[in-house]
C-alpha cells in the first residue's frame, strides 16, 4: 500500500488523529526523499492496560504510510521513575511488555516482522551514551530537567536524581536508535522541547515529534497503570470488562472527558473504519457509523443511549482482547505476568508472616500503604507573621482541636499574602515528625495544592463550608483507620502517599482518583486543576 501513496499522502495518514506535531516540514522533506525513520517508547512498569491501544493503532498507521518503526522497551526509564519497576523485576517486565505488545499489534493485524523491537538497556550502558549523558548534564539546567519530567515522572516532595536524569536520556535516544522522529502522548511534549532545544547541542540533529491526545480513563481522568478504577487491563475476563464498562463515566449527551466515547475515536474508527452501535429493535435496532462525527453528534444529542454505547464499546474490545487472552492462557506466560508483577497482597502477607514469626513484636502494618494512617485535620490559623530569620518563612500558629494551637512552619511567603492567611480554614498534617526550620520548631505541615512552571502556583487546600478546627480529614472508602501516633520518617509513609494524591479537573484532592473528605464535604482549591499535593 505504501508504494502507491504520494509523500502528501503519507503525511496525512502519519499525522491523522495526532493532537500536534513539532517539525512539520522536517516530516515532509524526509518524505519527499525516502520513508520515514519514527520510535515510540514505553517505560516498562505497570501493565500496558487498553488505552495502549491507541499508540498501537498510529503504529498501524506508520506501517501503511511506509515507515521504519522501532518499539523501544524503556527498562532503564522505569527504573529511573522514582523505581516504578524494581531493579530485580526489571528483567521480567520487559519479556512481559514484549510478549503482551506483540500480542496486542498481532490482535490488530499488524505485521510484526516489519517493526524492530529495542531494550534500553542493550545500548544506554555502553561508554558513547553513557559519555554523552554526563555530557547533557552539564548543559541541562536542574529547573528544566524538572519541568521537562513534571507529566511523566513521578512526582515527589523531594525528587530523586533519577528522576531529573529520566528526560535527558529519553532524549539521547532519539539520536541512539537513529530515527527522524519520535512519537508519544502529548503529556511528552516537555521532553521533546527539551531534546529540540539540547540535541543540537550536543552536535546532534533536531528532531520531529508526533504527539497523541490523552485518552481519558473510565473514571474521566487519564487513564493510568497505577490507578486500578481508571483502567481495563489487557488480560481482564469478559466479566471484568463488562463490570468496569458499567462503572465508567458516560454521562448522557456529555462528550467531555467521556473515555469510552474517545475509546471509539482513537481505537475503532482507526483500525476498523465503522462502529455498531447494538440495540434493541424497539429504540431504533442496530447502527452502524462509518465516521465518528456523527456518533458524538448523535451522543451530544442524547440519540445514542450511555448503556447502549458501553454494550457495543464492550463488543468491540473483547474482540480486541480475546485473541491476546488465549495467548497468555499457556504456562509460560502465565508464569512470566506471575512473577513479573508479583501479587502484593501475597508478598505482604508473607512479610508480616516472616516478622511474627521473627519476633517482630506486631509490626506487620508497618508496611501497608494507606492513607487513613495519615492525621490529616482541619485546621485555624489564629496568627500569621515572617520567621524571624527567613524572609521567605512564615510562622503560623494553627489550632488543630487540641489545648494550644500548633506552631508551623511553611514557606508560603511568595504565595499568598499574611492576610490571606489570618483566620483561614486550612488542612494540617499532624502526625509529621517535628523538625526544626530556621531555629523553630514546626509541629505540623499546611497543606496546599501546587503547579509547577514559571511562575509556581501554589494554593491552600479549602475544608468544605462551616468546617470546624479538629475535623478529621480523610479518604473516601478509608474512613475507619486509625493514623499512626507519628509517622516514622525511615518508612517515608508520607512521601509514597503523597505521591498519589493529586488536584482533579473539578478542583477536588484525590488519593488515586478517591475524594479527600470530612463529614461535611469534599476538600477543593480554588483554581490549580490537575495539580500536586504538598
Amino acid at each position: 500500500m505504501a508504494e502507491q501513496l504520494s509523500p502528501d499522502e503519507k503525511f496525512q495518514l502519519i499525522t491523522r488523529n495526532l493532537q500536534e506535531v513539532l517539525g512539520e516540514e522536517k516530516l515532509k522533506q524526509v518524505l519527499q526523499e525516502r520513508e520515514l525513520k519514527v520510535y515510540w517508547g514505553t517505560a516498562t512498569t505497570g501493565k500496558p492496560h487498553v488505552a495502549y491501544f491507541v499508540p498501537m493503532s498510529k503504529i498501524a498507521d506508520f506501517l501503511k504510510a511506509g515507515c521504519e518503526v522501532t518499539i523501544l522497551f524503556a527498562d532503564l526509564h522505569a527504573y529511573l521513575d522514582n523505581m516504578k519497576a524494581p531493579w530485580e523485576l526489571l528483567e521480567l517486565r520487559v519479556q512481559y511488555y514484549e510478549q503482551v505488545i506483540k500480542a496486542m499489534l498481532e490482535s490488530i493485524k499488524v505485521p510484526l516482522e516489519k517493526l524492530k523491537f529495542v531494550k534500553g538497556t542493550d545500548y544506554q550502558l555502553s561508554r558513547e551514551y553513557t559519555l554523552d549523558v554526563y555530557r547533557l548534564s552539564s548543559m541541562v539546567t536542574e529547573h528544566d530537567a524538572k519541568k521537562a519530567g513534571a507529566e511523566v515522572v513521578k512526582q515527589v516532595e523531594h525528587p530523586l536524581l533519577s528522576g531529573l536524569l529520566y528526560p535527558a536520556l529519553q532524549a539521547l535516544d532519539e539520536e541512539y536508535l537513529k530515527v527522524d522522529a519520535q512519537f508519544g502522548g502529548v503529556d511528552q511534549r516537555k521532553i521533546f522541547t527539551l531534546a529540540e532545544k539540547y540535541l543540537p547541542s550536543l552536535g546532534y540533529a533536531k528532531r520531529a515529534h508526533l504527539m497523541n491526545p490523552m485518552v481519558p480513563g473510565l473514571t474521566g481522568t487519564k487513564m493510568s497503570s497505577s490507578e486500578e478504577e481508571s483502567k481495563i487491563d489487557l488480560l481482564d475476563s469478559k466479566e471484568e470488562v463488562k463490570k468496569k464498562l458499567k462503572k465508567a463515566f458516560c454521562e448522557p449527551g456529555n462528550i467531555q472527558n467521556n473515555g469510552v466515547l474517545s475509546f471509539v475515536k482513537y481505537v475503532v474508527f482507526p483500525l476498523c473504519g465503522e462502529f455498531c452501535i447494538k440495540r434493541d429493535s424497539k429504540w431504533g435496532g442496530d447502527k452502524v457509523y462509518t465516521v465518528f462525527e456523527e456518533v458524538e453528534k448523535d451522543f451530544s444529542g442524547e440519540k445514542i443511549h450511555p448503556g447502549d454505547l458501553k454494550a457495543s464499546v464492550e463488543a468491540a474490545l473483547n474482540q480486541l482482547l480475546e485473541p491476546i487472552r488465549k495467548k497468555f492462557e499457556s504456562p509460560e506466560l502465565r508464569k512470566l505476568t506471575n512473577t513479573a508483577y508479583p501479587n502484593p497482597s501475597k508478598t505482604k502477607s508473607a512479610a508480616k508472616g516472616a516478622k511474627a514469626g521473627g519476633g517482630g513484636g506486631g509490626a506487620g502494618e508497618d508496611d501497608e500503604l494507606v492513607p487513613s494512617r495519615l492525621d490529616i485535620r482541619v485546621g485555624k490559623v489564629v496568627s500569621v507573621e515572617k520567621h524571624p530569620d527567613a524572609n521567605s518563612l512564615y510562622l503560623e500558629k494553627i489550632d488543630v482541636g487540641e489545648a494550644e494551637p500548633r506552631t508551623v512552619v511553611s514557606g508560603l511567603v511568595a504565595y499568598i499574602s499574611q492576610e490571606d492567611l489570618q483566620d483561614r480554614m486550612v488542612l494540617v498534617l499532624c502526625n509529621l515528625k517535628p523538625q526544626k526550620m530556621r531555629g523553630i520548631e514546626s509541629q505540623a505541615m499546611l497543606l496546599c495544592a501546587s503547579v509547577e512552571g514559571e511562575p509556581r502556583r501554589v494554593e491552600p487546600l479549602d475544608p468544605p463550608e462551616g468546617s470546624s478546627p479538629g475535623e478529621r480529614v480523610f479518604v473516601d472508602g478509608y474512613e475507619t483507620g486509625k493514623p499512626d501516633d507519628r509517622l516514622n520518617p525511615k518508612k517515608k509513609v508520607w512521601e509514597k502517599v503523597q505521591a498519589d494524591l493529586k488536584i482533579s479537573e473539578e478542583c477536588v484532592a484525590q488519593w488515586r482518583d478517591k475524594h479527600l473528605m470530612t463529614k461535611l464535604g469534599q476538600i477543593t482549591c480554588k483554581t490549580l486543576k490537575g495539580g500536586n499535593i504538598s
